[in-house]
């Protein structure tokens, strides 16, 4: 269960998931007391790991629909392909950005010559039902916003903090942004209003308004903020993660975000027909299975859990 703190704050627990077969993920989003943070609806931490002699991340190609996938790496290499014809690697301090649209398909892998370690960040983004349906896209950022103050790194990633914008592409106003202290310091960031936030450690340990936090865990901090501030007694490594509340309810089933369980049923069947999602060439592995459905219909909820 989440332990409350300040007004509206909650702090999440995350749970450990595999993730392929190399791979294990502390999933922060969903959780049972907060399905949502703006339109971000699934964090998953993933290290730091030590690869030295191992595959690290092998995920071979899988659909995804009704999304936006983040990666943000801050140690290791990571390749992906996808039925676009996309072929990226991204490192640390970069973005990858794949918009799903209707449906996409991609790969993740870790390739045979890689760094000994292995830490970062996969996140979806809910799409809005106005482009839930729309053309999937890829995107690559090399370069994002971003200043240092009093030893405190901080990089725009996605949507906007303060006056500084990404060149990523949204579709709901967000926030999503790396803070990174070289040591013992502090810093108060900007927040709007209007939107709900939540901060996520890394690596080391930090205070956030007053509330610990050490990995593993996330730390919803509500609407009605205009500043938060953030303090570490040394080396740390943090996530921010904002926007405004999203109010259409969602389902949400293996990589698939529908609005009902028509969408995730037809989604599936696409899928395991080789239809809508595409091939992801240059990637030898075969495709995914999707697992069984339920048998129980599939309920859409809103950001509170309510059932619709």
């Amino acid at each position: 269960m989440g332990t409350e703190y300040a007004v509206g704050s909650v702090l999440l627990a995350g749970h450990d998931v595999p993730l392929g077969r190399y791979t294990t993920v502390r999933r922060l989003l969903p959780h049972r007391e907060r399905r949502m943070i703006g339109a971000w609806c699934f964090v998953d931490h993933f290290g730091p790991d030590d690869v030295r002699g191992r595959p690290g991340m092998q995920v071979p190609p899988h659909p995804h629909t009704g999304l936006q996938t983040v990666t943000w790496l801050v140690d290791g290499v990571i390749e992906h392909r996808d039925s676009l014809g996309s072929h990226q690697f991204i490192a640390p301090g970069q973005l990858n950005l794949m918009t799903s649209g209707r449906g996409i398909a991609h790969s993740e892998y870790t390739p045979p010559d890689h760094p000994d370690g292995m830490h970062g960040l996969q996140l979806w983004l809910a799409l809005p039902d106005s482009a839930r349906n729309g053309t999937a896209s890829f995107e690559h950022h090399a370069g994002l916003p971003g200043y240092t103050a009093d030893g405190v790194t901080v990089t725009v990633v996605i949507g906007q903090l303060g006056a500084l914008r990404s060149p990523a592409t949204v579709f709901t106003p967000l926030a999503g942004a790396e803070l990174l202290f070289a040591g013992a310091s502090g810093i108060t960031l900007p927040l709007e209003a209007g939107f709900e936030y939540g901060i996520l450690v890394m690596s080391g340990s930090a205070s956030v308004d007053g509330t610990p936090l050490e990995p593993g865990s996330l730390l919803y901090l509500g609407d009605g903020q205009e500043t938060v501030t953030v303090t570490s007694d040394g080396e740390a490594r943090l996530f921010l993660v904002g926007g405004e509340p999203f109010d259409e309810p969602l389902v949400m089933w293996w990589n698939f975000v529908g609005r009902s369980h028509e969408d995730i049923v037809e989604a599936r069947t696409q899928w395991m027909a080789g239809e809508r999602f595409g091939t992801v060439g240059g990637c030898a592995a075969a495709p995914l299975p999707a697992p069984e459905l339920p048998t129980v219909c599939l309920k859409a909820r809103d950001r509170h859990g309510r059932t619709f």
